[in-house]
């Protein structure tokens, strides 16, 4: 019989905790949340100090079960799952749950905490437990409670005022504004031309310069702004250069440039969709098994610490570590003289404490390379890099600037610029990634050349002077990286919530990944313009970093979380009753008229429906019934045309017949574009119904019906039981 029982989260989890702590002690799983509030109305009632109902997930119903049972045979229990406000609020509510089952008498309960999956700190957290935090609890508490009351209060709006399915949340909403927001930006950008005037010069070697004087005159972005003035300029530097620039001026600087903080998850997410091209759900999926315990031909081990931490803190026996690592791997000259202290920006003291880092360095990547999958090496790679680079010395670069003068006296001042790395340091190791290439690029300009050896004097060969156009270009939109990094900038959301507000906003179609990159769909720009409007203060981004830092408060036990949720749901449900009944649907969702049918006279209007924007002909009042037509993917309800919306309705278009004397048809359906022949459908994954013509609907019909003819592999007679070949291999139907 067991003496003590342990609860984590996950069976993985709980068979690396179970090898360190030995046979007097049973790990089981919760396998996540135990109980959730009972998902209808009424599961948080503000009339009774916002007393809430739970039932335990059907899901885990058995593993409350398994708990339950276990515990019977146990003298204690301890809790230990996650240190944040998560794992408390999952520890308190199956401590309720046992409780009310009666299965407490007697039985010391113990809360356990540990931020990384090693034997020291499975053992010191085992051997310090303490309390359940109530305050943790209380915040999480809160949290849901909120969440429910903005969600089952302001859906149902959206559903009458829109269209049905949709939901708005406390903190998702203010995420899509920040895209739609992005993408109005974008919209109203105004692109303005510009030229430089580059010089191809040689000494040597050949290397670049930029005009940055002109006449005695310092030349902004903006100086040169057509063609006609960058080609005068190009002329006249060419006859008073004679095929030769001077060197007037050279500066020597050297710079140091320090290694990025360890990662926090913002910023995990953020490297981890730069470098790898992982989403953050992905991101976070990863390194949930990376934390959790991997076999590595030893056994199960914890290879990184918890990954959910606003914390850019190292652990004093890990800052040891690593700085002994670097001194073997690197060379004692690469470690400073102190370890490098970062500066954590979160607020709450109570949360994980220490950044994302391996539970030991001395695992390096390629040592453990053979027993991870190829994207828990790709995500323990970069974070081993991080880490280790995060305590070397800073990087050493050696810059230089030339000054280069065209023509005696002038004022005709050409710029090079250049740099070399006299001591790499910590970019031995690891470089940061960036949002926008255009960083990159300025970055490069700015320091990515090696300049010849150049002295004040020295005459260089003028080989050739450029006129290059150039346009200004909008902000970009939001990548999953940059969007992160925008919420935590705003103070919008928690380190466990980020890859499930980004998530959410893709679930539910307001916003579509497209390049990498979050662009609105018409239905989010229409429910953003709804909240906005109607629910300014609960999208504001200033209200809701307030509220995030109120429940902060309420995890140090600053704050008390009943009047909180009070001070929040009175204004709000004032507001959705109001909205309710003040603002009709024709205002949310207005209908834009794009002109008239040139054929039929008839109105011809964009508008919202059940399934997605369309455009019609005609209205609901005419004799006869309106024309619709779903609007293209690419297409978006602020700018498609009168033109664009007559296209979309030569649909079905005849493309002629078959040689059997089939009509041939294509059109759109409900499950997308398709070709018909006679009775049968064929669907366009890759051709456009507007433009496939006879002859392509052809081979695609003949490749259907060989498919169709190799679909039996056995009939049986007199048995409706078939052998089919499906896209998946054989099936029995």
């Amino acid at each position: 019989m067991s003496k003590h029982l342990v609860i984590v989260e996950s069976p993985a989890k709980a068979k690396t905790i179970k090898k360190y702590l030995g046979k007097d002690y049973e790990v089981l799983a919760s396998y996540g949340h135990v109980r959730d509030l009972v998902p209808k109305e009424g599961a948080v009632d503000p009339e009774r100090g916002f007393a809430m109902k739970y039932e335990v997930i059907d899901k885990n119903q058995k593993h409350v079960d398994a708990i339950a049972k276990a515990l019977a045979k146990a003298d204690a229990l301890y809790l230990a799952t996650d240190p944040d406000r998560e794992g408390e609020a999952i520890s308190w509510h199956l401590y309720e749950i046992l409780r009310e089952r009666e299965l407490l008498a007697d039985k010391p309960v113990q809360r356990v905490v540990f931020h990384e999956i090693t034997k020291r700190a499975i053992q010191e957290a085992i051997t310090h437990p303490r309390a359940l935090a109530m305050d943790l609890v209380n915040a999480q508490q809160a949290r849901r409670a909120l969440d429910y009351l903005v969600g089952f209060n302001l859906s149902p709006l959206l559903w009458k005022k829109i269209r049905r399915g949709l939901s708005a949340g406390r903190v998702q909403s203010p995420a899509l504004r920040l895209i739609v927001e992005r993408e109005e930006e974008i919209e109203r950008f105004v692109t303005r031309e510009y030229w430089t005037i580059e010089a191809d010069c040689a000494k040597q070697q050949p290397f670049g310069a930029k005009l940055v004087e002109y006449q005695g005159a310092k030349l902004t972005q903006f100086s040169v702004e057509n063609a006609p003035s960058a080609h005068a300029m190009r002329e006249a530097l060419l006859a008073e250069a004679q095929g030769r620039l001077q060197v007037a001026k050279v500066e020597k600087k050297q710079r140091k440039r320090n290694p990025a903080a360890p990662f926090t998850t913002s910023t995990l997410q953020q490297e981890a969709s730069r470098k790898l091209g992982f989403s953050a759900s992905r991101t976070m999926r990863t390194a949930q098994a990376l934390y959790e315990g991997i076999d590595i031909g030893s056994g199960s081990v914890g290879l990184i610490t918890y990954m959910r931490t606003d914390s850019v803190n190292l652990a004093a026996e890990a800052l040891t570590e690593i700085r002994e690592l670097i001194a073997r791997r690197y060379g004692a000259h690469n470690v400073p003289p102190e370890p490098r202290v970062y500066k954590t920006k979160a607020k709450n003291a109570q949360e994980a404490h220490e950044a994302i880092r391996p539970t030991s360095v001395a695992i390096e990547p390629e040592q453990v390379r053979a027993h991870l999958s190829a994207e828990q090496f790709k995500l323990y790679e970069l974070i081993w890099k991080r880490t280790v680079a995060c305590q070397m010395i800073p990087a050493t670069l050696d810059t230089v600037s030339v000054d280069l003068a065209c023509g005696p006296g002038k004022g005709n001042t050409f710029r090079a610029s250049g740099s070399t790395i006299a001591d790499p340091g910590f970019l031995a190791v690891y470089e940061e990634g960036v949002d926008d290439a255009r960083t990159r690029e300025a970055d490069d300009e700015e320091g990515g050349r090696v300049l010849p050896p150049l002295a004040v004097g020295d005459v260089v060969e003028l080989r050739a002077i450029r006129a290059e156009q150039h346009f200004t270009e909008p902000p970009p939109r939001y990548s999953e990286a940059s969007l992160v990094k925008a919420l935590e900038e705003f103070g919008i959301g928690r380190p466990s919530t980020y890859a499930a507000i980004l998530s959410t906003l893709q679930a539910r179609e307001y916003a579509v990944i497209d390049g990498r990159r979050f662009v609105p769909t018409d239905v989010g720009r229409i429910v953003n313009r709804f909240l906005t409007q109607h629910f300014t203060q609960y999208v504001d981004y200033d209200f809701t970093a307030r509220l995030e830092d109120e429940l902060d408060e309420v995890s140090r036990g600053e704050k008390e979380w009943v009047p909180l949720m009070q001070e929040f749901w009175g204004p709000f449900r004032e507001r959705c009753e109001d909205k309710e009944g003040s603002v009709s649907r024709t205002e949310v969702v207005q209908a834009r008229e794009l002109g008239s049918d040139p054929k039929t006279g008839k109105p011809v209007s964009v508008r919202i429906g059940r399934f997605g924007p369309f455009v019609q002909i005609g209205t609901k009042d005419d004799a006869d019934k309106p024309q619709f037509a779903s609007l293209r993917p690419e297409q978006r309800m602020d700018s498609i045309t009168l033109e664009d919306a007559l296209e979309l309705f030569k649909l079905p278009r005849d493309l002629g017949k078959t040689a059997d004397g089939e009509p041939i048809k294509a059109s759109v359906g409900r499950f997308g574009p398709y070709v018909q022949y006679g009775k049968k459908y064929v669907s366009l994954k890759e051709d456009d119904p507007y433009s496939v013509t006879r002859e392509r609907a052809l081979e695609l019909i003949a490749a259907h019906k060989e498919a169709e003819a190799n679909k039996y592999i056995r009939v049986f007679d007199g048995s409706p039981v078939q052998v089919l070949n499906g896209r998946y291999g054989p099936y029995i139907t």
